[in-house]
């Protein structure tokens, strides 16, 4: 099979369109012809690398994919050869405890796709049957996969972890990540009023074609704390969504008393000083989450089919051309999710 991978560590050069082994799918596993793959940052991050991060080279980034069903390794568990399914790439063990109790992004021997095990820049993929949510035979591959793991991290986050109320006030901290466009149609979908700080005034006016209802400029406020503040009539925000890290004190101080900071990653840096007086003077939660449980990655792809919530789709590239998908990503340039056309 074609595969975009890369043997060691680097910068976008590393990445090698080529020609890899296809999987054979495992009992209990299925062969999957991906059609899309979607990129996420974390792609970028693995190919980097970071100290401790060990990996089995060549490495194939990608935690999103869509395609068809076309073999079984033993079992079918309900699907049939040429079902269309979309991947959910939080990969639990399904045996440890956190498994067993319906909570498998908290699993003991967790993974996930693309990240420590080999993903989806590639032809086919050989995952568990558990993975595979089926897709109605008309939905788009490329909406699919560029759904997946943004929808159910941002659901999870706002709406278990973050317990996002109807009538709440919450302010997305950068306007066109996928996980973002994700928590603002979430957000608008329970009822909640949307809050926006964006780079630029392109960003800013997509994240208001989502239904955010005020929009920040930190290129022209960079001291946007204030400004939600005072949009707020000085009550402050329920809920802040910053995935960035650094800009953390400038969240904290946007919260009103009791509100609830939610993370899922650190695009920013994953060090940075806050003032904890912020934290115990105001009762403020921060509260982090990875991905979502099985259950909750069907419940929101429900949506997603039922066209209740809508993936924005940035720019799609060819296969061979992940290397420049990667840079556009990389320099925040895009507004929503890129994604790969696989032949």
């Amino acid at each position: 099979m074609k595969a975009v991978l890369f043997r060691q560590h680097g910068g976008p050069e590393v990445l090698e369109y080529t020609d890899f082994p296809t999987p054979e799918p495992k009992p209990g596993e299925t062969l999957i012809r991906l059609h899309a793959a979607a990129l996420n940052r974390m792609d970028v991050m693995v190919r980097n690398g970071w100290p401790g991060l060990k990996l089995d080279l060549p490495h194939i980034n990608g935690a999103d994919g869509a395609g068809e069903i076309v073999a079984f390794g033993a079992e079918t568990g309900g699907l049939e050869t040429g079902d269309r399914v979309v991947i959910n790439a939080n990969l639990g063990c399904g045996t440890c405890a956190f498994c067993l109790a319906g909570k498998d992004n908290m699993c003991l021997q967790w993974h996930l796709l693309g990240e420590t095990v080999r993903g989806t820049y590639a032809e086919y993929t050989a995952l568990p049957i558990k993975q595979l949510y089926k897709l109605p035979k008309e939905f788009d591959f490329h909406q699919a996969a560029a759904a997946a793991l943004v929808y159910q991290t941002a659901w999870h986050s706002l709406m278990t972890r973050g317990k996002l109320e109807k009538g709440e006030t919450v302010l997305i901290v950068g306007a066109g990540g996928g996980v973002n466009t994700a928590s603002v149609q979430i957000a608008k979908w329970i009822g909640a009023h949307v809050l926006v700080v964006g780079s630029t005034s392109r960003k800013l006016q997509m994240a208001e074609s989502l239904g955010a209802d005020v929009l920040v400029d930190r290129s022209k406020d960079p001291d946007w704390s204030k400004a939600v503040f005072l949009a707020t009539d000085k009550r402050g925000v329920d809920v802040v969504v910053d995935n960035v890290g650094t800009t953390f004190m400038q969240s904290l101080r946007t919260l009103r008393r009791g509100g609830r900071l939610l993370t899922v990653g650190n695009s920013g840096n994953p060090k940075f000083e806050i003032d904890n007086r912020y934290i115990f003077a105001k009762h403020l939660s921060i509260i982090g989450s990875t991905m979502s449980t099985l259950k909750e990655f069907k419940d929101v792809m429900d949506l997603i089919v039922a066209g209740t919530l809508k993936p924005v789709i940035d720019k799609t590239y060819s296969l061979k051309d992940a290397a420049g998908a990667q840079e556009r990503l990389w320099r925040n340039e895009n507004f929503g999710k890129l994604t790969l056309e696989i032949h």
